[in-house]
């Protein structure tokens, strides 16, 4: 089953078809919000919105472990997210749909980023952090729809909430970025440690701040003014690509804790083994 994760101005899926509202802590907290389940077109999908009903959540108060946990549990299989991202490419203009394929971790470990640990040892592969066949399904999607994505991208994570500052915004190009924002980590990550097929669309607000010209750095205000326009477009490619079969999950991501886990199930206790079991599915 796909999962949508809906960022900044994406916090319902119109048309879809709503069959029940899950609501509930997890193991690791509360989630974000409720998570939907409905039908759309042909497929059953679930929605949770990464910022909580009007926007609440700043990046690093977002609880990703809850939300990806909660997904998982409901049934999820295949993860796909939708952000604002600034461009750190002049090819990569403002407007843009870009899927990121390659992550460079900036936070600052704050965030709680793996479900491991307290005695429950893994080492997850994220050498390919993202599934090529979603982001394909969507690139095609996005032609039939009669648009573009950029893909094959690196996406830098920063901690935020502040915009970034001109030096950062050039070592981060110096780093061979591409893309720049705050959600995506430990988003992904979490998403391959739960076993989901991950992917997600960056709409690209911005230039970021490493032009000269101050008419082209990053501000909230322009940012939510070219999202809207995007989140359009965005919207258009996410309905042609439910009106399609979805590809399968590769393996890499499906049997991503096979031989990842130290741990043995006799050194594990009840509740350990019971939260496990869910990424295992």
């Amino acid at each position: 089953m796909l999962a949508i994760i809906g960022g900044t101005g994406l916090y319902d899926l119109p048309g879809l078809q709503v069959t029940e509202r899950l609501s509930g802590d997890t193991p690791f907290g509360a989630p974000s919000g409720d998570i939907v389940r409905g039908r759309l077109h042909a497929h059953e999908l679930l929605f949770i919105a990464r910022h909580g009903a009007g926007h609440r959540l700043l990046p690093h108060e977002v609880n990703y472990r809850a939300n990806v946990f909660a997904l998982k549990r409901a049934g999820a299989t295949r993860l796909l997210g939708f952000s604002a991202v600034g461009s750190l490419a002049l090819e990569v203009a403002p407007g843009a749909l870009a899927m990121p394929e390659q992550y460079v971790d900036w936070t600052r470990g704050s965030r709680e980023r793996t479900f491991f640990g307290g005695g429950v040892a893994a080492h997850v592969s994220t050498a390919r952090p993202v599934s090529a066949g979603l982001v394909a399904a969507v690139q095609a999607a996005a032609q039939r729809a009669g648009t573009a994505v950029a893909r094959g991208l690196t996406y830098a994570c920063v901690e935020g909430p502040r915009l970034g500052t001109q030096a950062e915004s050039h070592l981060l190009r110096q780093l061979g970025c591409h893309l720049v924002g705050m959600t995506n980590v430990p988003e992904v990550f979490l998403a391959r440690e739960a076993q989901l097929a991950y992917a997600t669309v960056g709409l690209v607000t911005d230039y970021d701040c490493w032009l000269e010209d101050p008419a082209q750095h990053v501000s909230v205000g322009a940012i939510f003014e070219r999202y809207g326009q995007t989140l359009a477009t965005a919207r258009r490619v996410l309905d042609e690509l439910l009106r399609a079969p979805l590809p399968e999950p590769e393996a890499e991501s499906r049997q991503a804790l096979a031989s990842a886990l130290l741990t043995p199930d006799a050194a594990l206790d009840e509740a350990q083994r019971a939260w496990l079991s869910v990424l295992r599915a």
